[in-house]
């Protein structure tokens, strides 16, 4: 017994002759979920399958015993609550997905290990079969996105919202909606439970595609329908890849990515606890949008490889992934210096399992798949938005959480700030000028928000006149979508 726990006993002071894992960062998606067009949208038990096969896969590459990608010093069976951070927005889809991720990470480890001895004798076993419970912090970014039919509602982002606006004026938007009028309007007896007729257009391309493509799963009838073939599927699916790419990032202006922003933030800072607590944080786990996948590929030159169409430029599928993988190939006996750490990009699109594999991509136009730390660290923060007053800047904010943080409209510093144009030598009160402030970013909430509707064609209904309609229409909608 004692030559067995002897090399996990003295682990921490062993060497690898290769290369040795010490932390990791996973961004994953959510699985299978019901469309976004009749919410809320709630995971299926296909997507509660894929997130848990997903969380097996990681487990077998990074956790268990024996593998060689394990990292070093995680505890394999017993989850220990110091080496892991996971979070998720409150959502739903999101945090039920983070749920059944770690399920598959670190599953229940039987009634022997998970029990307690009391001072009297009795035994007490952990219900569920030693099933483990790991806290998941809760981030009020993406909060409901699952719900939300557009990718920036969820942002809280004026700035971001008004950007991705700016797609719908743009000579490509109205280029491919005059082109592919027709094509739309050919899927009408398909949609049209759901969709009013002048909304059944590229503009509500995800959308669109979103409740088909969940109908293609779980609706049985839609097999006796005709319209939807292979070839009208795949062209749906590249008209909403094309409008939500645009949606989450444009190269000319850094602000519509703003969830790939703070994505970068997060990844350095989960990567960066493993250096500063020298590799007792060991894993970071998040769960999030599609929009902060294609926003990070923008921002981190992922579009410009010659791959990118096939990796890259499209939604993500369900339970797709971005790993962040530390490591050394230094001696490992105690934590390496920085300036032998490096870092490794990975992407899987769709579900892991015991057939799929992670793929290493170059970051920041690089032709190598590793990077030096202090080069990782340097590429991420051209374009990440870390800490709530660059945040608050970026995104035109300030009220609220930012107003503590942004700069007064007014100066305070004496009798002078307050300019001679004013007239009465008082200026504006701070007071005032919170008040401005919260009037000005609720204007353009409401107006982005006016914008949206407007050009998507949405009204607002009473819910008993869509139940109505959904009652009596015979396209796939709502009604149907309940039987599955």
């Amino acid at each position: 017994m004692l030559s067995f726990l002897l090399p996990v006993l003295l682990f921490p002071f062993l060497a690898c002759a290769a290369e040795t894992i010490l932390g990791v960062f996973i961004f994953s998606r959510h699985g299978d979920r019901t469309a976004k067009s009749t919410p809320p949208a709630a995971l299926t038990t296909l997507g509660y399958r894929q997130i848990f096969n997903s969380g097996t896969y990681f487990r077998n590459r990074y956790i268990a015993p024996d593998v060689a990608s394990r990292i070093v010093g995680v505890d394999s069976d017993v989850v220990e609550q110091s080496q892991i951070t996971v979070s998720s927005p409150v959502d739903t889809v999101l945090m039920n997905s983070a749920q059944g991720f770690l399920q598959g990470l670190y599953p229940p480890v039987g009634s022997q290990l998970a029990s307690d001895t009391l001072r009297n004798g009795s035994v007490i076993s952990s219900p569920l079969n030693g099933y483990q419970l790991i806290p998941i912090g809760s981030t009020t970014a993406g909060m409901g996105s699952e719900d939300s039919a557009w990718l920036q509602a969820s942002s809280n982002c004026p700035q971001a919202i008004l950007s991705s606006n700016e797609y719908f004026t743009s000579s490509d938007y109205n280029n491919l909606l005059a082109s592919t009028g027709a094509f739309y309007k050919s899927l009408t007896p398909l949609i049209n439970a759901t969709f009013g007729a002048d909304q059944i257009s590229y503009k509500n391309a995800y959308t669109i595609f979103d409740l088909l493509n969940v109908a293609s799963i779980h609706n049985k009838s839609l097999s006796a329908l005709p319209l939807l073939t292979d070839s009208v599927f795949s062209q749906l699916r590249t008209l909403a890849d094309h409008h939500e790419l645009n949606l989450a990032y444009n190269s000319t202006d850094p602000v519509r990515a703003i969830a790939g922003s703070t994505l970068a933030t997060q990844v350095v800072q989960g990567l960066g606890n493993t250096i500063k607590s020298q590799g007792k944080s060991k894993i970071t786990v998040e769960f999030g949008a599609y929009a902060s996948f294609l926003s990070f590929f923008g921002l981190a030159d992922l579009l410009t490889l010659p791959d990118s169409n096939d990796s890259f430029m499209g939604i993500p599928d369900y339970a797709s992934t971005m790993t962040f993988e530390l490591f050394t190939t230094a001696d490992a006996s105690s934590f390496p210096a920085v300036e032998d750490l490096q870092v490794r990009f990975l992407f899987h699109n769709g579900t892991m399992d015991e057939n799929s594999k992670l793929t290493a991509y170059p970051l920041f136009g690089q032709s190598s798949t590793e990077l030096t730390w202090t080069d990782f660290e340097a590429g991420m923060g051209r374009f990440a938005v870390g800490g709530q007053k660059q945040w608050c800047e970026a995104c035109g904010n300030s009220t609220g959480t930012c107003a503590s943080v942004t700069p007064s409209s007014s100066s305070s510093s004496g009798a002078g700030a307050a300019g001679s144009d004013s007239g009465t030598g008082g200026g504006i009160s701070k007071a005032a000028a919170g008040v401005i402030g919260a009037m000005v970013t609720l204007a353009v909430i409401l107006g982005s928000q006016a914008a949206v509707m407007l050009v998507a064609g949405l009204r607002v209904v009473k819910k008993n006149q869509l139940a109505s309609r959904a009652a009596n229409e015979n396209g796939v909608g709502e009604a149907d979508e309940r039987k599955v």
